[in-house]
């Protein structure tokens, strides 16, 4: 590529970047006002007073929003670093230094290769499409810590697995980047250890530091199902047929109340159970990790529990879109459908929340039909990566490949390895006209 194809490649998605970001920025900072609930006020109301009790020493123990791993603490007080603004403005500004950051990640791993810059592209479309939201939630700087791992894997897995620690310390969800690494061979064991070693000391030195590290688990425990979830249709629907449950504030989100709640609940819940299955049986079964494994199985994952979710807030849409571009950027990934329902996802979300989020609320027919689409869209993702997935790593006969790493990077059979100079032995092949040897 010439360098004025190499200068157009970065500056025109930089250039866009920008003028998207803007908008968001003048969002948050209601200069520009969308309809609906003001959705600032987690910041500056909710993360701000968080933010007086940590700096106590201890966690909100007497909060019940407080649903999140040890580590986000320091994403709630991470405003602080800039003492000259205030709480918001302060918090708003790192959110964009992160975005900003997460934008050259794609950029520079899309011109490796095996990689393209498409899903640079991805990044900049899913945050601009999920609007204010996504400056006004700290989810942001998960999904850059999960794409830096992912993107880490292939050449620094000590670096990975202790992003992924890192990630799951800042909110659980990252853990789901392990699904599809392996578990043989020097890197990958690199990886494993340095997982389960960070998190392991971060997990210490959490509880031993501030009391109440680990009093989110009992919060989430009990959570409800929340208005935007995809049970929560049932009692969209049932509202129409005078079911007399309610809409409450209730542990942080305004869940359904009332009669067949908890029927509900416990269904979503053996719904994800019934995913944590379905991985299971496709790791077992799998027999080829080519090179997009590890980024096509964290983004099944992720988005199957965000779907069977008792909660679908708003943010959690960054989870996939973040996903979403770290596949679309690996060009063996055969996500791409899934990614772009993921975005069409998103701009629906916005639509729901904030700009008709009374609706939703109501269970009004605009809302609940805004309902309908975003969460089908979001089923439809689901199994589309499933099935690409699978058909991916099912590997057949010829072709065949090795395992040399951790992310499912493969060397053909019979290629001499860079690290060993040796020759891998080829699969036996049966004699002309005899049987085919059993594969393995």
């Amino acid at each position: 590529m010439s360098g004025i194809g190499r200068a157009r490649g970065v500056w025109l998605p930089v250039a866009v970047w920008a003028v998207t970001r803007a908008v968001v920025l003048l969002c948050v900072l209601r200069v520009l006002v969308l309809p609906g609930p003001d959705v600032t006020t987690d910041v500056s109301v909710i993360y701000q007073g968080w933010s007086g009790i940590l700096k106590t020493g201890t966690f909100p123990l007497a909060d019940v929003t407080w649903q999140y791993p040890p580590a986000a603490a320091l994403a709630i007080l991470s405003p602080g670093l800039l003492p000259f603004l205030d709480y918001a403005p302060a918090f708003f500004t790192l959110i964009l230094v992160t975005d900003a950051a997460a934008l050259a990640l794609f950029l520079r791993a899309g011109r490796r290769a095996g990689h393209r810059p498409a899903g640079a592209w991805v990044w900049i479309a899913g945050v601009a499409l999920l609007g204010p939201t996504a400056y006004a939630r700290y989810d942001l700087m998960v999904v850059a810590v999960a794409a830096a791992a992912l993107f880490a894997a292939a050449r620094r897995p000590r670096v990975a697995g202790a992003l992924v620690a890192f990630g799951a310390l800042l909110k659980a969800w990252p853990v789901l980047l392990l699904t599809g690494a392996a578990v043989r061979g020097r890197r990958a064991r690199s990886l494993w250890w340095s997982a389960a070693g960070t998190a392991a000391g971060l997990a210490l030195l959490f509880a031993a530091v501030a009391p109440g590290a680990w009093a989110f688990l009992t919060f989430q425990r009990d959570r409800g199902t929340e208005v935007e979830s995809l049970g929560a249709l049932v009692f969209h629907v049932a509202r129409q047929y005078g079911w007399d449950g309610q809409v409450l504030l209730h542990y942080g989100s305004l869940e359904f109340l009332g009669p067949g709640v908890p029927f509900v609940s416990t269904l979503a819940l053996t719904l994800s159970l019934a995913a944590v299955g379905w991985l299971f049986l496709w790791r077992v079964r799998a027999r080829e990790f080519g090179p997009a494994t590890l980024c096509d199985a964290a983004f099944t994952a992720t988005l199957l529990f965000t779907t069977t979710s008792r909660v679908i807030s708003p943010q959690y849409m960054l989870w996939l879109v973040g996903l979403a571009a770290v596949c679309v950027t690996v060009r063996a990934s055969r996500q791409a459908l899934p990614a772009v329902l993921v975005l069409l996802a998103t701009g629906v979300t916005l639509l729901e929340f904030p700009v008709w989020f009374a609706d939703v609320v109501a269970s009004d027919p605009r809302g609940v039909a805004l309902l309908v689409v975003r969460n089908g869209l979001l089923v439809a993702a689901s199994l589309f990566a499933c099935r690409r997935l699978w058909v991916a790593t099912r590997g057949t006969g010829p072709g065949r490949t090795e395992p040399v790493g951790v992310v499912g990077a493969r060397r053909p059979v019979g290629e001499i390895t860079a690290a060993t100079g040796r020759l891998a032995r080829p699969a036996p092949q049966a004699p002309a006209g005899g049987p085919a040897a059993p594969g393995r």
